[in-house]
């Protein structure tokens, strides 16, 4: 098997705009793209993927280190929303685990599954398990929180009294950018949006002036042509991506 090398973010970017610039016929014709042009429309490309496709995202599990007597937190930038908070106690914690069960360990421990025919057995091992979800429900095993995802700010709905406890964030982030770039079924729709895009800023230029001045009356720019063409390409990439053609995973059901 042939040993794949890692490629960064810069060599990934790199390659995606020297694509670009082919596709618009550099080296054959000059473009009057400047490289600032070119991180604008990778931005517009990467924004408007984000904005439109569940591909974008990715469901994640962190640790969370409470501090006593603190119930607002400020996650990073990617986390877009929380799902859950889970507690691995319940009532008030005094260290870092608190009260702790783990009902797979207790349950080998107590032979529940390996000797089930001799002693306890499955049914004693899930009314155990659901005596404990019971508890945490009526004792605080279940963190009520409000997250705001424009300040990343997360605010607990009580004051935590024990110091240290971790807790397990379920959260959905944004993939990084090295991922949406490196994902096969992904990379082509950046490449030919972000095509459209630039040939958008040609044409925006172009069409400030219709025509240039030289012998014989000069040449006609084709700055109308190449922002209809462009806008072309944007519609149909937007249509792709409700074809799923980039792996998002379709809708279930929508009501209303």
């Amino acid at each position: 098997m042939v040993e794949q090398q890692s490629i960064d973010l810069i060599t990934l970017k790199t390659n995606l705009f020297e694509y670009v610039r082919l596709q618009l016929g550099h080296q054959i014709i000059d473009l009057e793209l400047d490289p600032a042009h070119l991180e604008a429309a990778y931005q517009r490309t990467v924004g408007t993927y984000r904005q439109r496709a569940n591909n974008a995202y990715e469901e994640s599990y962190s640790f969370m280190q409470l501090v006593n007597q603190q119930n607002i937190y400020t996650l990073p930038q990617e986390v877009q929303s929380v799902r859950q908070i889970f507690r691995r106690s319940f009532g008030i914690a005094s260290g870092p685990t608190g009260s702790n069960f783990d009902p797979f360990s207790q349950a080998q421990m107590n032979v529940y599954l390996i000797n089930f025919n001799q002693s306890g057995g499955l049914a004693t091992y899930d009314f155990y398990t659901q005596y404990v979800e019971l508890a945490a429900r009526m004792f605080g095993g279940f963190i009520n929180y409000t997250w705001n995802p424009v300040t990343k700010k997360l605010q607990l709905i009580r004051s935590p009294t024990g110091y240290g406890e971790v807790v397990l964030l379920w959260t959905y982030n944004l993939k990084p950018e090295i991922q949406l770039l490196g994902d096969f079924q992904i990379q082509q729709w950046i490449k030919d949006y972000m095509v459209a895009a630039s040939k958008m800023i040609i044409g925006e230029a172009r069409e400030k002036f219709g025509t240039i001045a030289g012998p014989n009356g000069g040449g006609t720019l084709n700055g109308a042509a190449m922002k209809a063409e462009a806008q072309a390409q944007m519609d149909k990439c937007i249509e792709e991506l409700k074809l799923y053609v980039d792996a998002s995973q379709p809708l279930t059901f929508v009501i209303g």
